[in-house]
């Protein structure tokens, strides 16, 4: 064989190698699927109500409701998807503004949740200054107004699409107050509302588009109450039992209990009632109580703790105690087959581009917040996240927790805030309101429609879902520190 022969023989081999290796590495078992049609017709209709998400995003923005009294801005959901068709059940588990909405009939059963509670002073302008819309009032600084419009518009591109394509199973819009306060799921859920769910899917604004895979911190919140005897605090004060007294020592109990603590544990207090005046004895008092872990079993065993200290702090101060539990949430349980099937759609969507102006308004919004003046690369970020082997394990709570232990439950978040916006804050308010906040809720809308589509017409992916479940709790028990029975409360403040 000639030299020329054996150039020609080796760039052929090399050739069909490269050839080989570009298709071996560019489709692959990962790629995610094409959209079906189904699909399709759901990310069209979401275009076509695009108006109306973002109609409803607008009112509950303006409405900004805190939880347990979210009245007229879960009405605004309850009409727009009885206007689609779907039957309502309002003011389920004893609390006014909790709904379900349904369609179809039979399995599979999936699950979507809508959020709509403001939070207490956080009003806010779409505006890169301080400025509220009303002293002192409440704002969504954690963006429900965009979650609860997002989820409505996803259920209802699910049901067009389910009539459009014959498609067999059940969708449900699950309205859940007062998640600011861990109430709303966990009263439903002891009351039942989601035992018959094959799945759960859930979504947050964020600050990136990407699944929700971790888990989060187990909350017990509880109001500790002490009863004393009012006397005049210079005329009689040997007469009198200050209730302020028996909350100022368990205080002062529980910050020493601290340092014995894992330190993944938080505890955090308000004192909601300190007494009317200084020259009357207090005979009533009230500190308001979060206890926090990654492990309930953690919680369980702090609170029992914080609770003898109470106990304590009566005996100390001559006064009586009284603890009422308001609820008790859970840490989510993460469900790999479903974040895979949500990353699947995150990549085949695409995201949303953001202008120059919006940019700019974003990097207005990350210049009231920096640290030590170093800017966040950044603005807002546009891009779809790879997915997380093991999710980040977050500090706070929610009662998505509570659901994930009888139910396979995932989600995502999408970028409504600008990169490092801190939660629950002004900025946030005013990003969810804005234009980079509205294309953020269109995309989830989007996602989950899609996600939803999966798992109505792929039973493999249910019955992976479940069984990820079902090992990851083999070794756990659902214990509720809540008492048998207990209503829900019927506000918060």
């Amino acid at each position: 064989m000639s030299p020329c022969e054996i150039v020609v023989r080796f760039c052929r081999t090399a050739l069909a190698v490269l050839a080989g290796w570009l298709m071996v590495t560019t489709v692959h078992a990962d790629d995610p699927p094409p959209l079906r049609p189904s699909q399709t017709t759901a990310l069209n209709a979401i275009s076509q109500l695009e108006g109306r998400i973002l109609k409803a995003n607008r009112q509950i923005w303006e409405l900004a409701e805190v939880g347990l009294e979210e009245r007229r801005s879960s009405q605004v959901l309850i009409d727009e998807l009885r206007k689609e068709g779907f039957e309502v059940r309002a003011g389920i588990a004893n609390m006014p503004t909790a709904f379900v909405a349904t369609f179809g009939t039979g399995s599979p059963v999936i699950g979507i949740l809508a959020e709509y509670d403001a939070l207490p002073g956080l009003s806010q302008k779409i505006s890169d200054t301080r400025d509220p819309l009303s002293e002192g009032a409440p704002g969504h600084g954690c963006g429900h107004s965009g979650l609860g419009a997002g989820a409505m518009g996803a259920a209802i591109a699910v049901k067009q699409a389910m009539q459009q394509h014959g498609i067999k199973g059940t969708i449900r819009l699950y309205g859940t107050p007062a998640e600011e306060t861990v109430i709303g799921k966990v009263y439903m859920m002891l009351a039942g509302v989601f035992d018959d769910l094959d799945v759960c899917l859930h979504w947050h604004p964020g600050s990136k588009n990407e699944v929700w895979n971790g888990s989060s911190k187990a909350l017990v919140s509880a109001k500790f109450t002490f009863s004393g005897e009012a006397s005049h605090s210079a005329g009689t004060p040997e007469q009198g039992r200050s209730a302020l007294d028996g909350v100022e020592l368990m205080n002062v109990g529980a910050n020493f209990m601290r340092e014995h603590l894992k330190e993944d544990a938080r505890i955090h207090y308000v004192v909601t009632n300190g007494g009317g005046q200084p020259n009357v004895v207090p005979p009533e008092a009230e500190v308001w109580y979060y206890v926090r872990a990654d492990d309930h079993r953690d919680v369980e065993n702090t609170f029992k703790w914080l609770t003898d200290i109470a106990r304590g702090a009566a005996l100390m101060s001559r006064t009586k105690m009284q603890a009422r539990i308001d609820t008790d949430c859970h840490e989510l349980i993460t469900n790999a087959p479903l974040a895979e099937a949500i990353q699947k759609r995150l990549e085949t969507i695409p995201p949303p581009e953001f202008s120059q102006d919006e940019i700019a308004f974003a990097r207005r919004l990350q210049q009231t917040y920096e640290v030590d003046g170093r800017p966040f690369s950044t603005p807002v970020d546009s891009r779809v996240q790879p997915l997380k082997a093991i999710g980040e394990h977050s500090k706070g709570s929610t009662d998505v927790g509570d659901i994930s232990w009888f139910v396979p439950t995932c989600g995502l978040r999408t970028a409504c805030f600008p990169l490092g916006c801190p939660g629950h804050s002004w900025q946030n308010v005013a990003s969810i309101g804005s234009t980079i906040g509205e294309k953020g809720i269109v995309y989830a809308s989007r996602v989950l429609a899609a996600t939803t589509l999966d798992l109505l017409e792929t039973p493999e992916l249910v019955a992976a879902a479940k069984a990820d479940l079902k090992e990851r709790l083999k070794d756990r028990k659902y214990v509720t520190l809540i008492p048998d029975g207990q209503k829900p409360p019927r506000g918060i403040r």
